[in-house]
């Protein structure tokens, strides 16, 4: 069996489809930063090849992908410290979904639950790209042999799928090619609720604004919605079992916590007693402090689109480096033909 040495390396997506919300920023960017200044390589991408697998009007595509760029930088990705680029200009990934649908089984699909939760009771009339998502998903971490990928409890059953694609592929080729992908699944925050009901996933789909926080709101909006956030007449109890069964009590501490670095208990500790009269203002203040500089910094990136696409293509060429070959070498391994280098 061919064995390969698998380099320590971080890959992780977010689709340019609507603004960045504090759950992309709590359960995903925060963890990208912090990732990138452990010292492993990582790579973060604008996955707008799985955007297009529901409709989307193309200059608001356009304009999502170079907005959610800016919201990474804003939050601290450094673009020559960490690999950022969008999806679509590295056809290695493309290229590898095809394989990998060769490879994943029907049944695996059908089993996916954010599929099933998608199409609801109208599957036969949704795209095949969103049927075989999950195999692109794979491409995109395998393509640069990811070893670690940061995501939401929501995605880990698409993970298991990569690792499911990535031993079927090594089993039937005889081969220890690509590696065993491990989630990485950690916080208090990692899973951010809604503000109008504590049993739903704050989501930039929600047609509510005010159940959501966006990275692009202003001071004044972001104080008004946590002010309005729902919440039980309850105080704050001094431990944090008490809070089953309040799931908004529960969001909004996990909330706290997320934005401090502190845990849910410590949080727990320093506020108990409290009504959420006091609590929601002192939350609302640590968020504007947190948000704030990201939100201006977004604003002045955006003004200058063509600084945003000079820096994603510069992380096209910096990927396209890693995965070209890694595809060349899959390639070889299934037999293909080739005389000209990609």
């Amino acid at each position: 069996m061919t064995e390969v040495v698998h380099t320590p390396r971080v890959f992780s997506g977010i689709q340019p489809t609507g603004n960045l919300t504090l759950g992309n920023y709590l359960g995903a960017v925060k963890r990208f930063v912090e990732m990138q200044e452990s010292g492993i390589e990582t790579i973060y991408c604008m996955v707008d090849l799985h955007a297009i697998s529901t409709w989307q009007e193309p200059a608001d595509l356009r304009r999502a992908t170079r907005e959610l760029a800016a919201g990474f930088i804003a939050s601290g990705l450094d673009p020559k410290k960490s690999i950022l680029f969008n999806q679509s200009q590295v056809s290695a990934h493309a290229q590898l979904g095809w394989v990998f649908n060769c490879v994943a089984r029907m049944g695996w699909l059908s089993r996916m639950t954010q599929f099933k939760d998608k199409a609801g009771k109208n599957s036969e009339n949704v795209s095949v790209g969103l049927f075989a998502y999950p195999n692109l998903m794979a491409a995109d971490i395998l393509v640069y042999h990811a070893t670690h990928v940061p995501v939401g409890e929501d995605q880990k059953q698409h993970l298991e799928l990569t690792r499911d694609i990535a031993q079927k592929f090594n089993s039937d080729y005889g081969v220890n090619f690509f590696p065993m992908t491990e989630p990485v699944i950690e916080g208090a925050a990692t899973r951010v609720m809604s503000l109008r009901d504590g049993t739903k996933k704050m989501s930039k789909s929600d047609p509510s604004d005010q159940s959501r926080i966006n990275l692009t709101d202003d001071a004044d909006t972001i104080a008004k919605k946590f002010r309005k956030a729902k919440t039980d007449p309850l105080p704050l109890p001094d431990n944090l079992k008490d809070l089953d069964g309040r799931p908004e009590a529960r969001n909004l501490v996990n909330i706290y916590a997320g934005l401090s670095g502190d845990s849910a208990e410590k949080v727990i500790a320093d506020h108990a007693g409290m009504q959420f009269g006091q609590f929601k203002p002192a939350l609302a203040d640590l968020a504007v402090s947190q948000l704030s500089p990201i939100s201006s910094e977004m604003a002045r990136l955006m003004a200058d689109p063509a600084e945003i696409d000079r820096l994603l293509g510069d992380g096209a060429d910096r990927a396209a480096a890693i995965a070209d070959p890694i595809l060349a070498q899959t390639y070889e391994i299934i037999g293909m033909v080739r005389s000209r280098q990609f």
